[in-house]
C-alpha cells in the first residue's frame, strides 16, 4: 500500500520515520521507495530518503526544490518561479509505476501550501493515499493531531496511523499522557523514539 506521510509541523520526524519504514520494507524485501515531491532550504530529508530508495536519483526522489528555507509557496515567490501540481504528480506517478511501494512525505504540516489554491492536502488528495500523520510528542499535539485526523477526512481521505515522537529525554505530564488520550480518540498510534 503506498501511504503519504504528513505532519503536524515541521522538524516533527516525518523524514525519519519515512525513512524507519523504509528500511523496514525494504528489509522486508520489497521493493519500496521514498517520494519527497517538493523541499525547500537543503535537500538533506530527500537525500536520506535516496540513500534507502535503490538506485533512483534524487531528482526522481525529490523534484522540485527550492533555495530558501520557507513554505514551497513562499519559495517559488521569492525564487521568482512558480510550482506546477502536475509535476509533482507525475513524478509520484513515475515512481509508482516502477516499484511496490511509494512513502510520500509531504513538506512541513497537511495544510502547507504549495501554489496559489494548492497546498499539500490538494497533492495527498490528488495521488488518493491514505495518510500517516507523524506528530511530536509535547504540549498542544492533542489539538494539532485530531485537527489533522479531521482535516485528512474533510479532504475524503483516510487516516491509517499516529506516529507520536518522543524528540527529548525529559518527559511532562502531556507528553506522558498524550499517548492515551490519542488512543481514546484514534486507535492507530504507534510511538517512535528518536533519542
Amino acid at each position: 500500500m503506498n501511504v503519504f506521510i504528513t505532519g503536524t509541523d515541521t522538524g516533527v520526524g516525518k523524514t525519519r520515520t519515512t525513512r524507519l519504514l523504509l528500511e523496514a520494507l525494504r528489509a522486508e524485501g520489497l521493493d519500496a521507495v521514498g517520494y519527497k515531491p517538493v523541499s525547500a532550504g537543503d535537500r538533506d530529508d530527500a537525500m536520506l530518503l535516496a540513500e534507502v530508495s535503490g538506485d533512483e536519483p534524487l531528482d526522481a526522489i525529490n523534484p522540485v526544490h527550492f533555495q530558501s528555507a520557507v513554505a514551497p509557496y513562499v519559495a517559488a515567490m521569492l525564487e521568482n518561479t512558480s510550482l506546477d501540481p502536475q509535476v509533482l504528480v507525475s513524478g509520484y506517478q513515475a515512481l509508482a509505476a516502477r516499484h511496490e511501494l511509494v512513502l510520500v512525505e509531504g513538506a512541513g504540516g497537511w495544510e502547507v501550501p504549495l501554489a496559489p489554491g494548492y497546498r499539500i492536502s490538494d497533492l495527498a488528495a490528488d495521488l488518493g493515499l491514505p495518510v500517516i500523520i507523524v506528530a511530536a510528542n509535547k504540549l498542544g499535539v492533542l489539538n494539532h493531531v485530531l485537527l489533522t485526523v479531521n482535516a485528512i477526512r474533510a479532504k475524503g481521505l483516510t487516516c491509517v496511523g499516529i506516529v507520536l515522537n518522543q524528540l527529548g529525554d525529559e518527559l511532562d505530564t502531556a507528553m506522558i499522557t498524550n499517548k492515551g488520550v490519542i488512543e481514546d480518540h484514534f486507535d492507530r498510534m504507534f510511538e517512535l523514539d528518536t533519542t
